[in-house]
């Protein structure tokens, strides 16, 4: 039970951070991880500090040791010891009698007594010594060295100076990192704040952009940076979205055009004929009118059936498997008779979908059986790394300049290819968009006299 208010609070306290702004939460992050490194960093330099300063006076009170301790071994020591920096020296014999010693040293009491003083020469390091007991107000460095005729040397020096630099380093840390934080993160406000400006932009851009202002571009910065290339990628999308949204309105319209034609027809040939029940012939007749435009209405439907899968698809294939296409022609034009002629050759095998290759080929023909007066000739042959399919009628051909823009929806050039002649101008795309799915290439050439498609895909 003890858990569910914790993590309520933990939920809230989430919930609040995800509600502040990126920029507060960058600076936020920032600043808190630099507080952690400069904090970090002044431990580490006062740590180094104090220990850098304890070596130092160590070096020298073993230094100023030696130097007593040679001049003990030579008998050289002067009545009166002195001392430049500030350290004192105690020279005690054997007796355990003080010889010599520094100018305010006590001269009865050694700073160490004998177990002390032959455990810190065991220990041949600097030790700690409380100095208020010999009437030195100080903590000292104390450091014991061993010479000639059991003499020991005791070489002291008040630990103040060290204690004076580090609290003065450490008041000084205090009082600037904190000074030195808000500085870095008033800093790290104002670039961070100008780093995201380019995003607040493209913000303000993207809600002016409705449906009734497709064309407008977000704007794009001058800097070469990750919001540059988000820009630009940004407005390619918005232009794909703004052609795949003209193209489909495009074709909302001619749909809806085609199908007005037969959709007028149908009625007026059905309202003839209730004006004037009493003709059986006349009913026929309209049977026959109103079943040919049935036929084209289907033929419509079924077309904008297979241009709605293709763009669903993206240009990707419902399925891809090894298609025999010699073998797929061969069966896809025996419903045409006589009205083809196709000579099998040898084996050609692609990748693709069957169903999809087949609706290409009737098409092709399709197209062709209704602008010539010979048969159409099919050939198929693989040509190096591709299968190539030709399709040749001998009608009035295409001019050069209409010959990829047929390709286009609802594109007719003539009265033979008129809605009367049954075509809707959706075959050709429909053969495009599916060679293109799957990675081959379509065009139409002149056969003189006559047209020529000429479709590439690349063998299996």
């Amino acid at each position: 039970m003890a858990a569910e208010p914790v993590t309520a609070g933990a939920r809230r306290t989430a919930g609040w951070w995800r509600r502040k702004s990126l920029r507060f939460r960058l600076v936020a992050v920032a600043s808190a991880v630099l507080a952690v490194a400069l904090g970090l960093s002044a431990y580490v330099m006062v740590g180094v500090l104090g220990r850098t300063l304890i070596a130092t006076i160590d070096e020298s009170i073993y230094q100023r040791a030696r130097g007593t301790v040679s001049q003990a071994d030579s008998g050289q020591l002067p009545d009166e010891l002195t001392s430049p920096d500030g350290t004192l020296i105690q020279v005690i014999d054997s007796a355990g009698r003080i010889t010599h010693a520094t100018a305010g040293t006590d001269r009865l009491v050694p700073l160490l007594n004998a177990a002390d003083r032959s455990a810190a020469i065991s220990q041949r390091r600097a030790r700690f010594l409380d100095g208020a007991p010999y009437g030195i107000p100080h903590l000292l460095r104390v450091r014991v060295l061993s010479a000639d005729r059991g003499q020991t040397v005791i070489a002291a020096r008040p630990f103040s100076e060290v204690e004076t630099s580090i609290s003065t380093a450490g008041h000084v840390l205090v009082i600037g990192t904190p000074l030195l934080l808000v500085l870095l993160a008033g800093a790290s406000w104002v670039i961070i704040g100008r780093t995201l400006r380019p995003i607040t932009e493209l913000r303000r851009g993207a809600e002016v952009i409705t449906g009734t202002a497709r064309s407008r571009r977000l704007p794009v910065p001058e800097s070469r940076d990750e919001v540059h290339h988000l820009a630009t990628t940004l407005n390619a999308m918005l232009d794909r979205l703004e052609r795949a949204d003209a193209r489909q309105r495009a074709l909302v319209s001619d749909a809806a055009h085609e199908l007005r034609s037969p959709l007028a027809s149908i009625r007026l040939q059905l309202e003839v004929a209730l004006g004037h029940p009493g003709g059986q012939d006349d009913w026929r007749e309209t049977a026959e009118g109103v079943l040919e435009d049935t036929t084209r209405l289907t033929r419509l439907a079924e077309d904008l059936l297979a241009l709605a899968r293709l763009d669903e698809r993206g240009g990707a294939l419902a399925r891809r498997e090894p298609v025999e296409l010699d073998e797929l022609v061969a069966q896809t034009l025996e419903r045409y008779g006589p009205a083809v002629t196709f000579e099998p050759g040898a084996p050609v095998v692609v990748s693709g979908d069957a169903l999809d290759l087949g609706r290409v080929l009737v098409n092709l023909v399709d197209n062709a059986l209704r602008h010539t007066v010979a048969p159409v000739a099919v050939e198929l042959r693989a040509e190096g790394a591709d299968a190539v399919l030709t399709v040749t009628d001998d009608g009035p051909g295409i001019p050069e300049e209409d010959r990829e823009r047929v390709f286009d929806r609802f594109t007719r050039l003539d009265s033979a290819r008129s809605r009367d002649e049954g075509g809707a101008g959706l075959g050709l795309a429909i053969v495009r968009e599916t060679v293109n799915a799957h990675g081959g290439a379509v065009h139409l050439e002149d056969a003189r006299p006559g047209l020529r498609a000429v479709v590439r895909l690349p063998l299996s």
